[in-house]
């Protein structure tokens, strides 16, 4: 059942992690919808990827809810018991780390990095496995007799392309992404940004992108939230956060990037 275009798939509410008196992140609220993007901007130690973190389950908030519409209707994932938080990464969630290698199995070829999600869901004909991962890895760009090769042999940018497949065969409705083209070089962010331009249109993904780099934001994200020290400072459509910032540290931002 495709969900209700005009009911959250997302709600945080009031999201708080703290570090003893350092502030990771604090009083963070918003709703994400089916099919949208969401941005999240800020400098080192904004909080951004903490916030990430906290709505993917991999901290525990000290306080506030991740409220998620499940296919059984909408649950807090911060009260989810382990196992079933685990099943919904697998399924309707996914998570692009900014370093390849922290999303792949290096030991295990490409066509097995892609298998083992499509595995942990049920899948076990290894005939119509294989012919997902290979049409997967064609549709990432990567060449489908790199199947049996391991992913050490790839490229930083191709590595990229096969944590997005591995994450995006079982066909999740949210995606989590930490600086997805962060230490690739301008050409190869170039790539791979328009390929992900086109999956999130194509599969009508809602995703979640932090970065630091607002051409990737003002590309890829409907709104954008701007943090500082912790906080949400300024949130709003990109375009208008971007062209027309209110907050003084936004605009710092913004005016750093039309400096260079």
């Amino acid at each position: 059942m495709s969900p209700d275009p005009t009911l959250p798939l997302l709600s945080v509410r009031d999201l708080r992690k703290l570090y003893g008196s350092h502030i990771g992140c604090t009083g963070v609220s918003f709703d994400l919808y089916p099919g949208e993007v969401m941005g999240i901007v800020g400098e080192s130690g904004s909080g951004k990827s903490t916030l990430l973190n906290c709505m993917a389950g991999h901290l525990t908030p000290d306080a506030g809810q991740v409220i998620f519409d499940t296919r059984t209707g909408p649950r807090d994932t911060v009260t989810m018991s382990e196992p079933e938080r685990r099943m919904l990464s697998r399924t309707d969630w996914a998570f692009v780390h900014q370093h390849a290698r922290d999303g792949l199995r290096m030991g295990v070829s490409a066509g097995g990095n892609v298998g083992e999600r499509l595995m942990a869901v049920g899948a076990r004909h290894y005939g119509d496995i294989r012919a997902r991962a290979t049409d997967w890895l064609d549709r990432v760009e990567i060449a489908p007799d790199r199947i049996d090769d391991r992913p050490s042999t790839f490229s930083g940018g191709m590595q990229q392309r096969l944590q997005i497949a591995r994450n995006l065969v079982t066909g999740p409705r949210l995606v989590f992404m930490d600086e997805p083209t962060g230490g690739l070089d301008v050409s190869v962010q170039a790539r791979l940004l328009d390929l992900l331009r086109g999956l999130v249109r194509d599969m009508g993904l809602s995703a979640i992108i932090v970065t630091h780099d607002l051409a990737v934001v003002r590309l890829l994200a409907d709104r954008l939230m701007v943090m500082k020290s912790g906080h949400v400072v300024e949130q709003g459509l990109t375009d208008q956060v971007l062209d027309d910032p209110q907050h003084g540290y936004t605009q710092l931002l913004v005016s750093s990037v039309l400096q260079v």
